[in-house]
């Protein structure tokens, strides 16, 4: 009888044994993409240090990363399944999205970071006032935050959308463009702000203080974000990590994205000072920027219709 009783209990531990990698298994490993801009200062960190993926692979998860030129393109393939988190775009960029039917989930938010866009001239030109814009051919990304900036610097002065002439242009292009004097004014965010500054002739005819607060979003697709909470929660604690890292140690911040970015030290330095790297949740008392960059983008006829910045999910980090 004892035997029999032995026997069947390491039968049974054998097969609790024999479920846990049966069961791991089934929590079937697979691949998250992550789309990133060369601006997205904390997930080029977490990319750059390997943070990620040493995290994620305890849970049975790789990694690939995806690079893109400026924030629509990211999310348009966010929205067509392409990828399944974007690293931090401006917060103009989900108002495009949103209008187009993307189904976003708000993973985090950082806060305000006004002086980090801003409208240039070159130094010898003419225009001195925001009224000086009219009729001027103006260089910036479309829906990127130096879009609502610009709306929001004309409307200051009086003017509308209709009253310039818009060049959609990378940062890249822009650069290119602003000093062959082939636009007028320049609208950009840094680090691409802080690179002209240093190594052009430039003059800033305003940021964004006390016209743009400048909140950058990190997004999921809503599938991906309700099927792989714990994803979202691993991202969300190590982006606050690297957000308080890179302000506590600037030198040591600028060291690492230098290479990375193609840009030096002390540029580098510059630009992650304009930077508030505050990592929070997104909650929806706080969406009322979005609101107003979605009415001013619908009155201008750039939306095709109207947005409710509330319709968009909110993931609730440590739930």
């Amino acid at each position: 009888m004892n035997f029999s009783i032995d026997r069947r209990g390491v039968l049974a531990a054998i097969a609790t044994l024999a479920a846990g990698p049966v069961l791991a298994q089934t929590a079937a490993p697979f691949t998250v993409r992550i789309g990133y801009q060369k601006s997205s200062t904390l997930v080029v960190v977490l990319k750059t240090q390997g943070v990620l993926e040493k995290q994620l692979a305890a849970l049975g998860v790789k990694v690939s990363w995806h690079e893109f030129t400026s924030g629509l393109p990211l999310l348009e393939a966010l929205n067509l399944g392409n990828i399944d988190i974007s690293a931090d775009v401006a917060d103009t960029v989900p108002v495009f999205a949103q209008a187009a039917g993307a189904k976003l989930t708000f993973v985090a938010q950082e806060a305000p970071s006004p002086a980090a866009q801003a409208i240039v001239v070159r130094a010898d030109s003419p225009i001195k006032t925001l009224a000086d814009l009219k009729g001027k051919k103006i260089g910036f990304a479309k829906a990127a935050g130096v879009h609502y900036l610009l709306l929001a610097a004309l409307e200051k002065a009086g003017l509308s959308f209709k009253d310039i002439e818009p060049a959609y242009l990378t940062p890249a292009d822009g650069r290119a463009a602003f000093e062959r004097g082939a636009i007028d004014a320049w609208v950009v965010w840094d680090p691409f702000l802080s690179a002209a500054q240093r190594q052009s002739s430039l003059r800033v005819l305003a940021d964004g203080t006390g016209i743009a607060s400048y909140q950058r979003y990190y997004l999921a697709g809503t599938p991906f974000a309700q099927a792989h909470p714990e994803v979202l929660q691993l991202l969300y604690t190590e982006l606050q990590k690297a957000g308080a890292w890179v302000k506590q140690k600037p030198q040591d911040a600028a060291a690492l994205l230098a290479p990375v970015w193609g840009l030096d030290a002390a540029t580098v330095e510059q630009a992650n000072s304009r930077r508030s790297y505050a990592v929070r949740p997104v909650v929806a008392n706080v969406l009322g920027e979005q609101q107003r960059i979605a009415d001013a983008f619908f009155s201008e006829k750039l939306l095709p219709r109207k947005v409710n910045a509330l319709d968009a999910a909110l993931f609730q980090p440590g739930t």
